[in-house]
């Protein structure tokens, strides 16, 4: 059996972008190992959610960890940096930033990890970091950097099926379509939403573990509401939207995989 390493900007992004290639991976005997580079302190947090005195760092430190518990997830790391806000905003250039980091110095503590790991998969994020998020372009940086530097072959890129989106939203009747759009989504944005399907080397079929995922995306409380965009789709556009997960290998060349773990 292999190890994958999975690298994630925040609490929730590894629910959402690879949660059932995560489940499916431990019900087939992998070992999993999820590394996340902040605990999403900027974060937006409806008011009155958090305790007196509770910080959103510590309730989604403690988010993170029920979701790990829910996917069986082996290993949980952070590499203590601290969220970057959204792109152009003050906080990008805080000291202890994510995007400001050294990518050197961010790599060689995710390249201690796959070292220590012996990992044979590791995940990141396309170049574009999915919608341009400051922390989810750093983790795609560091996350190459790291497997040059710990001699990990295999280096996945977790990506959004921009074509897959757009054909399930057009199959919604209004009513649903509404639901989705009162949930967060804005159709006008997809084109600067992931990656088109063409670019895609790797699809993976999760639907025998939506429930897991979806449960630990709903253990993301504190970012992902039941009214939120993702727990408020019908069953159907569930299972379309998220039945499947997108990766890019790009040493795959023209081939297509259905696994990470293909010839392992």
């Amino acid at each position: 059996m292999a190890t994958l390493v999975t690298l994630h900007a925040h609490p929730d992004d590894e629910a959402i972008s690879c949660g059932g290639t995560i489940a499916k991976a431990v019900a087939e005997g992998h070992r999993v190992v999820l590394v996340v580079a902040t605990k999403g302190e900027n974060g937006e947090v409806v008011e009155g959610f958090l305790r007196p005195g509770e910080s959103l760092a510590e309730r989604r430190a403690k988010e993170q960890e029920e979701a790990c518990r829910i996917l069986g997830i082996a290993r949980l790391e952070w590499l203590d940096y601290v969220d970057s806000g959204m792109m152009g905003t003050p906080q990008n250039d805080a000291p202890e930033s994510f995007w400001s980091a050294d990518v050197e110095a961010a790599a060689a503590r995710l390249a201690a990890i796959l070292e220590d790991e012996n990992a044979d998969i590791l995940t990141h994020y396309d170049p574009a970091g999915t919608y341009g998020h400051p922390d989810h372009i750093q983790c795609h940086r560091v996350g190459l950097r790291a497997a040059e530097l710990a001699g990990t072959a295999r280096l996945y890129e977790s990506v959004v099926n921009r074509d897959n989106i757009k054909e399930n939203l057009s199959r919604l009747s209004e009513e649903e379509l509404l639901r989705v759009q009162e949930g967060g989504l804005d159709p006008a944005e997809l084109d600067e939403l992931g990656v088109s399907a063409s670019e895609i080397t790797t699809a993976v079929d999760v639907r025998d573990h939506l429930g897991l995922k979806r449960s630990a995306m709903a253990a993301h409380a504190s970012q992902i509401a039941d009214t939120s965009f993702f727990l408020a789709m019908p069953p159907q556009l569930f299972e379309q939207s998220f039945g499947t997960e997108w990766f890019i290998r790009r040493a795959a060349g023209e081939r297509t995989e259905t696994s990470l773990f293909e010839g392992i």
